[in-house]
């Protein structure tokens, strides 16, 4: 056994078992909180030497002293031992063995159980500032293809059909905008879980004037968790942070699958760069998507992640329990899977290729003019309801006669409505549907343009 002796060790009458040892330890995991443990224990031993709980020269040997652990650390030359338990009794520990008694005093007024929470709070606001940044630059590199493609075609599906035609450009920004809304909510995120549980101690505080405005301030948090209790046992916020991961990981799976169906020999839509793909051990001639292919799969991992620690949640007494220490396994795993895939996304954005003259030689199958020709039957008074009656018995005598709706002469269009004229052709093909759309935000080239203007200046801007 270790010779390290626990914060706790005195209360027990036996040495823990070293199945216990190994059982309860965190290090493995918990090490990279490190850097926000040492900041969170600098604010709270100024606080105390503000308060008169330490001397400024104690306060100063600790702020020296876990500065140089921090170093250690980060140089890798920071021996970490599991008989410690978690990166707070290590560092702590570490810090007495290097400056002594100070070091014993740092940890007044304080509990592992307040100090976890504080730190895993300043690492998530730390890590959303992160994944905000690669959403941010996955979304430059689609608005950087979208610009290239503002007047190319392509079929845009419900169903896994044919519905109606859009501009490549626009189904590339549905992108963007599905990714801004990660970025607000990660923000949201941020704004509820930016208070300070330091203080809070074990679960009720403590019987000694601590400042916790002063160490809050000091750490940039916007208030105090007012109740000691929740301030040692929320972590909401964590479940929060993982939800949405999970969302930005549903939006890159949707991406992921586009890519590969559109990649395929069937749809030819798109060319993914050799450095994204991966080859067959048999097959010689395959060109596999498997960068997407796990993208899609670790969208799962993070979905499990969330399940883990909702139930991790749900089966918990009110107060910290050690059930809570797994919650950094999560969210941990979430953020890291969320983060790898956000970056190789825009990797894959940025080195694609769309093929627009294929797309554009199958633009007249799947009738995507269809819902053009009832909106002009609408332009010529018929109600709706009837003008989609009408084209939808003529898309079945074209799919009979092995027709497109714009091969059909003037006589066979009006013997299903006089109220179609010759100007029906300007309607007519997928080309002059995009050109006619209209509606604030639509799928044609002039909407696409005005988006992408709004996209490129707030990005600009963030």
């Amino acid at each position: 056994m270790n010779d390290m002796q626990r914060s706790w060790e005195k209360r027990l009458s036996a040495q823990p078992d070293e199945l216990t040892v190994d059982y309860v330890e965190s290090l493995s995991f918990d090490t990279r909180l490190y850097k926000y443990d040492i900041i969170g224990s600098i604010a709270h031993a100024a606080m105390l030497a503000a308060q008169g709980f330490i001397t400024q020269t104690e306060f100063r040997a600790i702020e020296k002293g876990l500065s140089e652990i921090r170093d250690e650390i980060e140089a890798g030359r920071f021996a970490f031992d599991k008989a410690a338990e978690d990166i707070h009794m290590a560092i702590e520990g570490a810090l007495i063995r290097r400056i002594g008694a100070p070091g014993e005093k740092l940890h007044t007024a304080r509990s592992r159980n307040d100090q976890v929470a504080t730190d895993i709070r300043l690492w998530m606001r730390d890590q959303i500032a992160t994944l905000q940044t690669a959403i941010a630059q996955l979304q430059r590199a689609f608005i950087r293809l979208a610009g290239q493609h503002v007047n190319d075609l392509m079929p845009a599906y419900t169903h896994m059909q044919r519905a109606q035609p859009i501009v490549i450009a626009a189904y590339l920004l549905s992108f963007v905008q599905q990714l801004e809304r990660d970025v607000v909510r990660l923000g949201n995120c941020r704004n509820l879980l930016n208070a300070s549980p330091l203080g809070a101690g074990a679960i009720a505080g403590s019987t000694l004037g601590i400042d916790r405005n002063a160490t809050a301030k000091q750490l940039g948090f916007a208030d105090i968790v007012y109740n000691s209790i929740d301030a040692v046992s929320d972590r909401d916020f964590c479940a929060e942070f993982i939800f949405d991961c999970a969302l930005i990981g549903t939006h890159l799976s949707r991406f992921a699958e586009d890519w590969i169906v559109f990649s395929s020999n069937e749809f030819g839509f798109l060319r993914i760069d050799d450095a994204f793909c991966t080859s067959s051990s048999m097959m010689p001639q395959k060109r596999n998507p498997d960068v997407l292919e796990l993208m899609r799969g670790k969208t799962g991992t993070v979905y499990g992640a969330l399940v883990a620690l909702l139930t991790i949640l749900k089966g918990q007494p009110s107060g910290y329990n050690r059930d809570l220490q797994e919650d950094k396994i999560h969210v941990f795993a979430a953020a890291d899977s969320v983060g790898k895939s956000l970056e190789i996304a825009a990797a894959v954005v940025a080195h694609t290729t769309f093929r627009t003259r294929q797309i554009a030689a199958g633009l007249d199958a799947g009738f995507l003019d269809a819902t053009a020709l009832a909106e002009y039957l609408v332009r010529k008074g018929v109600p709706f309801r009837t003008a989609h009656g009408i084209v939808g018995s003529l898309v079945a005598f074209c799919e009979e006669k092995g027709l497109s709706l714009g091969q059909l002469s003037l006589t066979q269009l009006q013997e299903r409505s006089p109220a179609i004229a010759e100007d029906v052709y300007e309607y007519l093909g997928a080309a002059n549907v995009v050109r006619r759309y209209v509606s604030a935000g639509a799928a044609g080239p002039e909407q696409v343009r005005q988006q992408l203007d709004f996209w490129t200046k707030y990005l600009g801007d963030r």
